[in-house]
């Protein structure tokens, strides 16, 4: 009888630590499939709602500026836009990324409600955070092909190549594929007839 009591508890006592541990795995395995489901839902929200885009706006007055020398200046951003109902979505994004911002562009128009967008504009942030996910975690739409024209453009900035007029005619050429396809061949004749190939390292 002592024995039998004895065994049990020690029985009781082996089952613990193993009935945790299966616990923890269990927490482990829930964890990862709510992360999972998170970046499936990022993923199918951004093939639906966001942007990658590459502008290009003239800075002539900002020529001394070392990021403006060819008189140019290269804005890239990735955007997700929604209504200000489901501005929580944008939030979450927010969280989940743990960079941007969720901005208003507020209505007054025939519009019910304000249009919110989650910006992620910054290039360390774009080039450390975003796309290395979405590498990870390709779109399935044809967004896929801008995300990676988008991630191009990034590395020749990466190397220096919007300080030059050459480099630049080349980014400019990649975005203007990008997205609605707006022609840019002002701004590229803009920069073959009058802008200097300036050296990225001075």
């Amino acid at each position: 009888m002592l024995r039998y009591s004895l065994y049990d508890e020690g029985r009781v006592r082996e089952c613990g630590p193993a009935e945790s541990y299966s616990s923890d795995k269990s927490s482990a395995a829930d964890n990862q499939q709510e992360r999972l489901v998170k970046i499936g839902w990022i993923t199918g929200f951004v093939d639906g709602e966001g942007c990658f885009s590459i502008h290009v706006v003239r800075q002539p007055h900002r020529s001394n500026r070392r990021g403006y020398r060819t008189g140019f200046q290269v804005a890239h951003q990735f955007v997700v836009t929604q209504g200000a109902k489901s501005i929580e979505c944008l939030q979450t994004m927010q969280q989940y990324f743990g960079v941007g911002r969720v901005y208003c562009n507020q209505r007054y128009d025939n519009h019910k409600e304000h249009l919110y967008r989650y910006c992620v504009r910054a290039r360390e942030e774009l080039v450390k955070t975003i796309i290395p996910f979405f590498e990870r975690y390709p779109l399935r739409t044809s967004k896929q092909d801008n995300f990676l024209k988008f991630a191009e453009c990034m590395d020749l900035m990466g190397i220096g190549a919007h300080l030059t007029s050459s480099g630049l005619i080349k980014i400019v050429e990649i975005a203007e594929t990008m997205n609605h396809k707006k022609p840019r061949t002002e701004i590229i004749r803009i920069l073959r007839d009058y802008t200097p190939d300036t050296d990225p390292h001075r």
